[in-house]
């Protein structure tokens, strides 16, 4: 069934309410500093509110300041254990290597990508990070003790979309800003946004969602499969044109979930062999 020439398509997934249920942060950090989930984001919050800031900066902010007075540890390894204790949506862990193989079947090499406003050092602690090709998340920068003490990147709403720009050209690094913006023929992108599926939860991945699917790729908004009244709130993204699908956050075999995506990896297959047979013979 799978053509001789081998393509690749792109999973773009956000990481907080997608992959796993609730804000990562709520798991052990916030616990470990004695605020409740409400008070810790409110200050956060206000804190960008007065100072006219970014709000993932202020919580990037924060986190620093409240385990400074806490004496918790800032080190990477103290982040990536509290990635340990995100729980993550039913089937996620055993979903990858599904639609790998499923991808593989049809000559596509599907490669998964996070795009977070969440913590990279957290993502890293979970047990699917080695599944991806690359984490676009906020990070911290660390001093020569390996502690800390400033942002190095903070994604937001809208430069959360300069990572598909990113994947669509092969560009790993965030620091690199010469060659994602050099010009390069759409045929010689390595990850076409027709061959792209972008999987997000909120208000944060609705500039993602829009730009991949007006450039002919796939955007899926799920939604906590617990919430009863989330999936019509959700469909009012597919009336605004925003998303092209909407569907609860369960990754197991057999969800609604898996039989979409599987369905636009066989379209993305067949677009391959129609294109194929349009190609004018030598």
């Amino acid at each position: 069934m799978a053509d001789n020439t081998h393509i690749t398509a792109a999973l773009i997934y956000d990481f907080d309410g997608t992959l796993a249920p609730g804000n990562m942060q709520e798991y052990d950090f916030i616990p470990a500093i004695g605020k409740s989930n409400k008070e810790f984001w409110h200050d956060a919050n206000s804190l960008a509110e007065q100072q006219d800031a970014d709000m993932v900066l202020t919580y990037m902010a924060k986190m620093i300041q409240e385990a400074k007075s806490k004496g918790l540890s800032l080190k990477r390894e103290a982040f990536q254990e509290s990635g340990r204790r995100v729980r993550l949506y039913d089937g996620v862990r055993e979903w990858f290597g599904r639609i790998n193989a499923y991808g593989a079947e049809r000559g596509i090499s599907i490669v998964h990508y996070i795009n977070s406003s969440g913590l990279k050092e957290i993502i890293e602690g979970t047990p699917i990070a080695g599944e991806f090709r690359n984490i676009y998340a906020c990070s911290f920068l660390y001093d020569v003790d390996g502690v800390a003490y400033w942002p190095a990147v903070a994604v937001n709403y809208t430069n959360k979309t300069q990572f598909i720009f990113k994947i669509n050209k092969g560009v790993d690094s965030v620091f690199d800003t010469k060659e994602v913006n050099r010009y390069m023929e759409e045929k010689n992108r390595p990850v076409p946004f027709r061959r792209m599926i972008y999987v997000g939860d909120g208000t944060t991945d609705i500039p993602c969602m829009r730009l991949v699917k007006n450039f002919g790729g796939h955007s899926i908004a799920v939604y906590n499969p617990d919430d009863k009244s989330a999936r019509r709130e959700m469909n009012t993204l597919i009336h605004d044109n925003r998303v092209s699908h909407v569907c609860p956050a369960d990754y197991t075999e057999g969800s609604e979930m898996d039989t979409l995506v599987k369905t636009i990896i066989d379209k993305i297959a067949a677009d391959h062999r129609l294109a194929l047979l349009e190609t004018p013979k030598a």
